[in-house]
């Protein structure tokens, strides 16, 4: 019993105070009652020692695994706390244990109200991502264009969910915000001016936006597509509409051109003048100042064509009307001149030209315009010299009367009239006798033109030159025909008298009688020599002529040279140099007598 004893000595502070030393008293007294050997006792108490240790045993291990358990607890704690902590990106946490102290127990509950606060910061931070990355992921979205799509999944990083992370996905926000917003304003921006040109050109705005994109329509309720997409196709559509505006503006300003001069041209009222008003005022604007609703429509725009159109038609009938007269205005001046009159042929075709519409009409009058004022210029030039043609030509034709008269033997009788034929030959006379000086003058004023404007000087086609020398020449072969035929032709006046004074003649006639067939032979052959000198002294002077330039008198504007051809083939009013109006000498252009 003592070996049993002493290790219940050992622990007599704890066994007294149980039942189990009771017990162990009560059991002692029932083996002295009984008898028990000394052997089975100590059998029975080694047993209940055994049995004692087994179960000290296990209490001290399911104790070890306790105290493990809160070792492990406590570790993990310390160890989620430090991760949170490095995930919060905070170095410590108010409040928190910083040295351990007391049992583990202690300790880990010292630990779990930092632990737990700091997983109700995690949760919070991680809402925090998960809101910012969502409204992320979301203008992304709305960005790329494609806000009409699920949105993903939403991932945090748990392992960082630092205060420095959450302000670059802010900041990463708020850029993407500014974008945005950004986009939007330029989505309305080009919407304004769709809105706008629309309006101007007369189109439907909400059509040309839906055909961009339906989100772009505020009546359709959805998120408005802000993409790169959408912005070049806004932008297109946006050049587009500023092309057609510039366009019909173009188009307008054309029109209102060609009205305007319609306008003038024909002394349109200003009734008439008031429907387009807003025509003419389009002409000093540019695209960018035409900004009044519905001043570019498609209908304005046929509505001027037709008018220029109909207005056309009728400058037509009356550019007929006024040509003729400009022709007959420069074909008086030519016909005054005696300068080539257009023939009716080159006439004939232009006012085909105008019916067919290819030639433009104010261009046509700008050139007869020209062309009278060049006729008018070229007579104003003449006009000395035709008055001294005139003069001769006046001569010429009393000459041709005096001699007719010398030829009549009866015009000394004595008869009515008698004596205003004998005052109109003194003053024929007198006329004749001043024919020389003229005509050298007329040469001496003819050369000088000619050599100032370098061409010649034709009269109805026929070089003056050429005339006044031929002239000469024959004036003196007829001065010495007179003067071999003075003798013979006294002899004959003196035969005459005799027989009149021995006949009973009867009324003599007058001047108006008809003239002896020789007389009018002696003209006709006088007319044959002169148009074969004629011919024969242009010949000649075309080897020494003056070389002029073709200044003649066109049409058409001087550089419209292809629609000249096409409708003269030549110019009409030509001064051509002597070498080329040989061919186009003839004595019947001239009121001639030798």
């Amino acid at each position: 019993m003592g070996s049993f004893q002493t290790p219940i000595g050992m622990r007599s502070s704890t066994l007294l105070e149980t039942s189990c030393g009771f017990l162990l008293q009560e059991l002692q007294i029932i083996w002295d009652e009984v008898g028990e050997d000394k052997f089975e006792r100590e059998k029975v108490l080694l047993d209940l020692e055994q049995e004692c240790l087994e179960v000290y045993r296990r209490k001290v291990d399911r104790a070890n695994i306790s105290r493990a358990r809160l070792h492990q607890e406590l570790a993990e704690a310390e160890a989620e706390f430090t991760h949170l902590l490095l995930s919060l990106g905070e170095r410590s946490l108010p409040g928190r244990p910083e040295k351990r102290a007391g049992s583990l127990k202690e300790q880990l509950d010292s630990i779990t109200p930092a632990l737990r606060e700091m997983r109700l910061r995690k949760e919070e931070r991680l809402n925090q991502f998960r809101t910012v990355q969502g409204q992320i992921q979301k203008i992304s979205a709305e960005i790329a264009g494609n806000s009409d799509n699920e949105p993903s999944t939403i991932v945090v990083n748990e392992n960082d969910l630092s205060l420095k992370r959450l302000e670059e996905y802010q900041n990463e926000l708020h850029r993407l915000y500014n974008e945005k917003n950004g986009r939007l304003q330029q989505v309305e921006k080009y919407i304004d001016i769709i809105h706008s040109l629309s309006t101007i050109l007369g189109k439907d705005s909400s059509a040309i936006i839906m055909e961009v994109h339906p989100s772009l329509n505020d009546l359709c309720g959805i998120t408005k597509n802000i993409s790169d997409t959408i912005l070049d196709k806004l932008n297109i559509t946006v050049e587009s509409l500023l092309e057609e505006k510039q366009t019909r503006l173009d188009k307008l300003h054309h029109l209102g051109k060609a009205l305007s001069n319609l306008w003038n041209l024909m002394d349109t009222s200003y009734s008439e003048r008031q429907s387009f008003s807003h025509v003419i005022n389009l002409l000093s604007l540019s695209s960018a100042e035409v900004t009044d609703p519905g001043s570019l429509t498609l209908e304005i725009v046929q509505q001027t064509e037709a008018e220029v159109k109909r207005l056309d038609q009728l400058k037509a009938s009356k550019m007929k009307e006024l040509f003729q007269k400009k022709q007959e205005e420069l074909e008086l001046i030519c016909k005054k001149s005696h300068v080539e009159i257009p023939s009716r042929e080159e006439m004939n075709n232009i006012i085909n030209l105008i019916n067919s519409g290819e030639i433009d009409h104010s261009d046509l009058l700008l050139s007869m315009d020209e062309q009278i004022s060049r006729a008018k210029e070229e007579a104003s030039s003449r006009k000395a010299i035709m008055e001294k043609v005139e003069k001769w030509m006046l001569a010429c034709d009393e000459e041709h009367w005096l001699e007719e008269y010398s030829r009549d033997e009866n015009r000394y009788s004595v008869s009515r009239g008698a004596h205003k034929n004998l005052r109109r030959a003194e003053r024929a006379r007198i006329m004749v006798s001043r024919m020389p000086a003229l005509v050298d003058l007329l040469i001496k004023m003819t050369r000088s033109w000619e050599e100032e404007r370098n061409k010649v000087f034709l009269y109805d086609q026929v070089p003056l030159m050429a005339i006044l020398e031929e002239y000469n020449i024959l004036r003196r072969e007829k001065e010495e025909d007179t003067k071999r035929q003075q003798p013979w032709e006294k002899k004959r006046i003196q035969s005459q008298v005799v027989e009149r004074d021995n006949t009973y003649a009867s009324r003599p006639g007058t001047s108006s009688r008809r003239l002896p067939s020789r007389s009018l032979n002696g003209a006709l052959d006088s007319s044959v020599v002169l148009n074969r000198r004629l011919s024969m002294g242009i010949q000649q002077l075309g080897s020494n002529s003056i070389n002029s330039g073709n200044h003649g008198m066109s049409f058409i504007k001087d550089g419209r040279n292809v629609l000249r051809k096409k409708i003269y083939g030549e110019p009409t009013f030509t001064s051509p140099t002597r070498d080329g109006a040989s061919s186009a000498v003839s004595i019947r252009s001239i009121r001639f007598s030798p």
